[in-house]
């Protein structure tokens, strides 16, 4: 199986890039070396590798920047996915595909279906939801993955801002009245290629694709909210002594309304491919071990 990965040095494409090696030759590409907001270099650059399965772990993800910098969020994240599934259609390829929470509103009071209407709140859920039609209008095979809260020990996210700042302050102030599934990084990883190896084993990578094709929920099981995933981040790491204190989404000072309820109904992935993603605990824990052990006072 040869593969195209974008974003290899990202949280997603850092925990990919390890495991996708057993399934073929990888051609891992960073920012450095593919500008996503250039349609012509995705062009060629797929051209030039040929591979039968593109994997687009890249995306502009600074959420409150993307009020401020709308066109390049939508040419990373609203039109490059399509034109990713385009040339991967071009070579009788498939496109597997990211996507976010952040398409919906979170006023659900329930966990959101695939088949719930999308509404974004801001920016970037609305260019991920522009790469999503843009992804499903190619006719390319593709399988979208939508995900939440998504963390790791690469790039820059929520768990690391927390082990930083837990070890820097006494008080932390979190919000507590937005729901979600906190997201290893490291489960999307194995999920993902957990199903390429069904795809493989198929005899016919693109066709099982097309056979699946459409949008599917990934994500870590049950939910928590933000103040609660730090007191847990903090339960594993002594040395993070701040004292985290909840406060409500209207007192976190942001550009951007974020969804009260991102929670993500998995049981379509769990049906169609038999894949059930760890809970967000038992995936924190699988991720700090990752970590050196604290220090000793």
């Amino acid at each position: 199986m040869k593969i195209l990965l974008t974003g290899a040095q990202g949280q997603v494409g850092s925990a990919l890039r390890p495991l996708l090696e057993s399934l073929g030759p990888v051609t891992a590409l960073g920012r450095d070396a593919l500008d996503l907001s250039d349609s012509e270099a995705i062009r060629a650059t797929v051209r030039a590798h040929r591979p039968q399965v593109i994997i687009n772990a890249a995306a502009y993800t600074a959420v409150d920047r993307a009020e401020t910098e709308p066109d390049l969020a939508r040419a990373v994240n609203g039109i490059a996915p399509g034109v990713l599934a385009e040339a991967a259609g071009h070579l009788d390829g498939a496109l597997i595909h990211y996507s976010t929470d952040y398409v919906f509103d979170g006023s659900a009071p329930r966990p959101y279906r695939e088949d719930d209407a999308p509404h974004p709140l801001g920016v970037y859920g609305q260019s991920k939801w522009l790469g999503e039609q843009a992804v499903l209008a190619s006719g390319t095979p593709a399988l979208i993955f939508r995900t939440s809260w998504v963390y790791g020990l690469h790039g820059a996210n929520f768990l690391k801002t927390m082990l930083r700042l837990g070890c820097e302050r006494d008080l932390l102030r979190v919000v507590h009245d937005q729901w979600g599934a906190p997201t290893w990084a490291g489960s999307i990883a194995q999920a993902t290629v957990a199903i390429l190896r069904q795809a493989e084993a198929s005899g016919d990578v693109t066709g099982f694709i097309r056979q699946h094709r459409g949008v599917y929920h990934m994500t870590n099981g049950g939910a928590t909210t933000w103040c609660d995933f730090a007191r847990a981040i903090f339960a594993h790491r002594p040395e993070c002594t701040a004292r985290v204190e909840p406060i409500p989404a209207s007192e976190y000072p942001s550009p951007v309304r974020r969804p009260a309820n991102s929670r993500l109904d998995n049981h379509k992935l769990a049906e169609q491919f038999q894949c059930a993603l760890p809970s967000w605990q038992e995936a924190l824990a699988q991720c700090l071990a990752g970590l050196p052990p604290a220090a000793k006072p």
